[in-house]
């Protein structure tokens, strides 16, 4: 049995994955993209220490902000840490708001070959001269799939399987079926955390306020001063905007504004996602946690 709890920042997902972890013996799989990171703790919120003496916890802090992660190699290391978790009788419960990141456990993701920007360039170069529905013809001609799932005027993803498919000589659609793993050996049940935008909106604008009081500010001083302030990781909500205030662009008051209006803005986004993720249960409302383990029924 694995469990998943998701949804969108700032919904409740790590209270109520621990409050299942004291109910079924559970550990902690983080499902973030941004807390893999070391000392981005508080601005991607972290379980508190205190938080993660309650149960172990899985794939926090594995690479520095500087260090390359993606989607595939998440999925790698979740999957090994779900089958030590079980091989020691205990309950994985995958935590977080990454929807990619779950997708690729779930489902599998193809390693693409590293963008090349001359294929690129000539593409710009063709659309530019005979628009971009030229090139997503070629593409339907090459691969009807993608190219079904593509939008006539979008330049970049028809750029990008063309490049694919110059890189390969296969079709993304074809690079995909292969990479798609077959499914899980373990059962899965998955809670999605759906709260309206209305709801979720004033629990975003409380937990930066949160963050801001307990020392966020200080967080993003200390990352620059080690180095990381130009890292991709550093533009992530909140660092990037209180990186613009360190640099005198922003106000504290606009900075931390800003955060809230591009967390929410997030936040919607993810709900979009995980709307198209299949699940067990889908809760506008906080779960009861001794309610959602009757009706996922669970083997306690």
């Amino acid at each position: 049995m694995v469990i998943a709890i998701l949804g969108p920042t700032a919904s409740g997902k790590s209270e109520l994955g621990l409050a299942l972890a004291d109910r079924l013996s559970g550990e902690i799989v983080c499902c973030d993209s941004m807390q893999v990171y070391r000392g981005m703790d508080i601005g991607t919120g972290k379980p508190t220490p205190q938080e993660q003496t309650r149960c172990p916890h899985h794939l926090f802090d594995i690479v520095n902000p500087d260090e390359a992660f993606h989607a595939a190699a998440w999925a790698t290391r979740a999957r090994a840490a779900i089958d030590d978790i079980h091989g020691r009788g205990r309950t994985p419960i995958i935590v977080g708001g990454t929807g990619l990141y779950f997708r690729a456990l779930r489902g599998g993701l193809f390693e693409a070959p590293p963008s090349d920007p001359s294929i690129r360039a000539r593409h710009q170069a063709e659309a530019t001269a005979l628009g971009v529905s030229a090139l997503h013809l070629r593409l339907q001609e090459i691969d009807p799939e993608a190219a079904a799932q593509i939008k006539p005027g979008d330049l970049v993803r028809t750029s990008r399987a063309l490049e694919v498919y110059e890189q390969t000589g296969i079709p993304v659609s074809e690079l995909r079926r292969r990479a798609a793993r077959p499914s899980l050996p373990w059962r899965l049940s998955v809670v999605v955390l759906d709260y309206p935008l209305d709801k979720l909106r004033p629990l975003i604008h409380a937990r930066i306020d949160r963050m801001m009081a307990t020392g966020f500010l200080a967080e993003v001083e200390s990352l620059r001063k080690a180095g990381f302030g130009h890292t991709r990781a550093m533009a992530a909500l909140g660092y990037k905007q209180l990186g613009q205030h360190l640099d005198g662009l922003l106000t504290l008051d606009e900075a931390v504004l800003q955060t809230k209006t591009a967390t929410s803005a997030y936040a919607r986004r993810q709900r979009t996602w995980f709307r198209r993720e299949e699940a067990q249960l889908r809760a506008a409302v906080r779960p009861d946690p001794d309610a959602l383990v009757r009706d996922l029924s669970l083997d306690l």
